[in-house]
């Protein structure tokens, strides 16, 4: 863990840290740029954890998270969301070989000029901000920030910090960039095959909320006195989510408890079905609480989803995995089985079966996989990449100026 020392913050205010103005908001100049897209939530997560964490070290509004892809073009940014969403979830197969595509093509670097309108805006963006370091928390911006740095409208260094764990996509790595920040070292592993050269390469963790690591008093309730609490978190597809809650519902007495989202409709049912149980169970819509809940919950039914697998294993919750999006979720269910820290559970009953096996003798498979976590949590990981990346700054010329990028594989 690197530390911003006193003075690395002397040098990051001669870089042009931000200035608080009378009503509280930063001006433009020597902030933190964190570059998202609304393509899976755990691009959005890691950018709004990351840039809490810099507001944190520095001072608010010194981070500002910005969507180049909705900003530059709305409406087709919206119907792109509503496309990718579709086909994830309605054609799961499809996806996979889009994405392998995607991972043995050069369609990206060879095309940028379909991006032109969003790196002319990610171009304004930087004159206007004159961020000292820009992070981006979506691959395909690493190619549009390589050409602005090309044609001299990019000073600043800039990192990837990469979402996805082991079936990492190489749109990650085939443009230049001044780092890559992975959530493990079981993905390090996969840039240093790539041929990314080690000193570029920092698995520091997934940027999870400060509250996972502000609160490690959160436990949950010793099996061998309290119910087990169960945590299920319904995702965009949800034809199957009766099916799934109400077989633990009918057939436990645990403590359930039900994220559902902004559906009002499944909401409804679900409180229907739980209407003649007597043990615990809290239906929730949409909530704002889930890294709580992974801390105070034995296990969580979800999705392999990369920010709500991530958290689960900060918080050290176990996963009980019942959908994996082929590609990159793919090496987030991997991560959890090659630790032994989890299970795929992919039909009502099979799940069921996972949480009495994970409950029997006292827990005994539960507490195996909650230990199994314990190397792997790292809470404060979107800390640690902001201190790393301060102190990287603080320590370059005064404006923060990368002296090089570090090029890409020469394998690929």
């Amino acid at each position: 863990m690197i530390s911003l020392s006193s003075s690395d913050a002397a040098s990051w205010e001669e870089a042009g840290a931000p200035q608080a103005t009378e009503n509280g908001q930063s001006r433009p100049g020597g902030g933190v740029l964190v570059l998202t897209a609304g393509f899976g939530e755990g691009h959005n997560a890691a950018a709004r954890n990351l840039a809490a964490a810099f507001d944190a070290a520095l001072a608010p509004g010194a981070a500002q998270v910005a969507d180049i892809f909705a900003l530059a073009s709305p409406r087709l940014n919206a119907v792109s969301r509503r496309s990718y969403l579709a086909l994830i979830n309605r054609a799961p197969r499809l996806w996979q070989s889009v994405y392998g595509w995607l991972d043995r093509s050069q369609f990206p670097a060879r095309n940028l000029r379909l991006l032109r309108a969003e790196t002319e805006r990610l171009a304004t963006l930087i004159a206007h901000q004159r961020p000292v370091a820009v992070c981006s928390a979506y691959p395909v911006y690493a190619f549009m920030l390589a050409e602005l740095a090309r044609t001299g409208r990019l000073a600043a260094p800039h990192y990837n910090i990469v979402t996805d764990s082991i079936s990492i996509n190489s749109i990650w790595w085939r443009a230049p960039c001044n780092g890559w920040f992975v959530p493990n070292p079981d993905s390090a592993a996969v840039l240093l095959q790539a041929g990314i050269a080690p000193q570029h390469v920092h698995a520091l963790g997934f940027p999870t909320p400060a509250f996972i690591a502000r609160h490690p008093q959160l436990v949950p309730p010793d099996l061998s006195t309290g119910r087990p609490r169960v945590l299920c978190m319904i995702n965009s597809v949800t034809r199957d989510a009766v099916a799934t809650i109400g077989p633990l519902l009918a057939a436990t007495d645990w403590e359930i408890t039900v994220a559902v989202g902004r559906d009002e409709r499944l909401r409804r049912r679900i409180r229907q079905l739980a209407s003649t149980r007597t043990a615990p169970v809290h239906i929730l819509g949409w909530t704002d609480q889930i890294p709580e809940l992974l801390l105070t919950h034995h296990l969580v039914i979800s999705k392999a989803g990369g920010a709500t697998t991530q958290e689960a294993i900060a918080a050290r919750c176990p996963m009980i995995v019942n959908q994996i999006v082929p590609g990159q979720e793919e090496g987030n269910y991997e991560l959890l089985r090659r630790h032994g820290a989890g299970v795929l559970a992919e039909t009502p009953e099979a799940i069921l079966t996972a949480c009495r096996r994970a409950f029997a003798d006292d827990g005994r498979i539960w507490q195996e996989w909650r230990a199994a976590l314990t190397p792997l949590s790292r809470p404060h990981a979107a800390r640690d990449i902001a201190r790393q990346i301060l102190a990287t700054v603080s320590s370059a010329d005064p404006i923060g100026r990368a002296t090089a990028l570090p090029p890409a594989p020469t394998s690929l």
